[in-house]
Parts: C-alpha cells; structure tokens; sequence
C-alpha cells in the first residue's frame, strides 16, 4: 500500500527502504479503537485494508460521525503538525489492518521530499472540502442526498485515487457516516438502485455512477428550494 501512495513514486529506492523500514503494521478487530481522542500523535497512519470511522464524542456519551475511512487514506497530519492531542476517535467498521510512520520518519519526509509537501498540501485542502461540504450536506440536504454525499465521498479522486467500484459495506456502516438510521439508509440505497446509480449486492453495493451521487445533492436541494418557494405561495383564492 505505502509504494502504491502518490508520495512515494517520487522517493528514490535508497529513501523508500528507509521509510518502509521505520513503519509498523497493526491490525485491528471489528469495533477495535485504532486511535483514540486526547492522546499525542505520534504517527501518520494510513489503512491498509478494512473500514473506519473518525467521530467524535460529547460528555454525555452522544457520538457524531465525522468521516469514514477506507483502505489507501492516510490521516493524522494535522495533529502531528501542531504536536498536539488527537481530537477525535477513530473506530474500526470492520477487521482492519493499518499501516503507522512514526513521527521522526514523516518530519525527515517533510524536510527532503519536496513531492511529500505537495501531497500533503493536496491531502489537506481535499479534507478541508470534504469537511465542509459534509457541514453543507447536513444543514441544507435532505436524508437521500446526505446517503448519497457519504457514498461520494469515498470516491473523492484526491483521496481515495485507487477505490474500487465495488463497496464492502453493510447499511448500517453507511447509517454511522451518514448519521441516518439503517431503515432510512436501505430506502435511499433502493432510490439510487432505481436510478442506476448503484446496484446492491450480496456483500455490499458496486457504484456505477460515482458522479450522479455527487449531483444528487443538486438535484435535491432543488427540490427541497422549490417546495420552500411552493410554501410561501399565497394559498389559490385567497382575499
């Protein structure tokens, strides 16, 4: 996974080696925390294979979901940046096998890989997108659109450049990301089969449209806009 990252086809064989062989491997079961909120980050870490969750969560034990992670994502670059506590959980979906650079290795990358420094600069702005857009989904956007835009963004080219067409993922992974229920979730997915966007199958669900889940939202909030305008309509006949 780590030879097939953007950042490390511009490493030279000598610098790949010394990389790789600072990195651990750690796997994890279904429901294992692979980092948790508060601690000191010392490692940029990246998913190998399996599924994941970054949420947060309040004193009174109420949990919201921030975004799921699949295999080839590295996160964590904020945090080592600041040297500052991790400021969110991050769950595994399902069995997950992760990949950690400890912090001393991603420090000598950001002084001597100028290709690193632009892909971490590609990383974050995608992630500051993906972050406000989801702010977007969630205030203005109705159920279906908020399915869809979690289902989009597991596409996001910048990314996830190498996800696979085909999703290993239950509905009720989906109703975590996207913070509907797993009944809501099975109606939306029903609503895109229709639409040919997706087709579900026995194990998960093959998007054929990344892009229309993406335009979904579109069209939406147009519908949403126009039932708003309707609304606001004085009703026929009045005085």
């Amino acid at each position: 996974m780590v030879r097939r990252s953007k950042w490390a086809s511009a490493l030279s064989p000598a610098d790949l080696e010394h990389v790789l062989g600072s990195m651990q491997e750690r796997q994890f079961a279904r429901g294992g925390c692979i980092a948790r909120a508060g601690q000191l980050v010392e490692h940029w870490m990246a998913l190998i294979d399996g599924f994941a969750k970054m949420s947060v969560a309040s004193e009174d034990g109420r949990v919201s979901t921030l975004t799921g992670v699949s295999a080839g994502v590295w996160f964590g670059e904020g945090s080592l940046f600041k040297h500052e506590a991790r400021r969110y959980d991050v769950f595994a979906l399902r069995p997950t096998r992760v990949a950690l650079m400890p912090r001393r290795t991603f420090e000598w990358l950001r002084g001597t890989s100028v290709p690193f420094n632009h892909y971490l600069q590609d990383l974050l702005n995608a992630r500051l997108s993906l972050f406000i857009g989801a702010l977007e989904h969630e205030r203005l956007l109705d159920t279906d659109a908020r399915v869809a835009n979690c289902l989009a963004s597991l596409f996001n080219p910048e990314l996830y450049p190498d996800a696979p067409r085909f999703l290993e993922v239950g509905q009720t992974e989906i109703g975590l990301l996207a913070n509907v229920s797993r009944q809501r979730v099975n109606v939306a997915l029903q609503r895109f089969q229709a639409l040919g966007l997706i087709r579900i199958e026995k194990r998960g669900l093959r998007v054929l449209d990344p892009g229309g889940l993406r335009d979904y939202k579109a069209e939406s909030g147009n519908a949403l806009a126009g039932e708003a305008e309707r609304a606001q309509r004085p009703a026929s006949g009045a005085a």
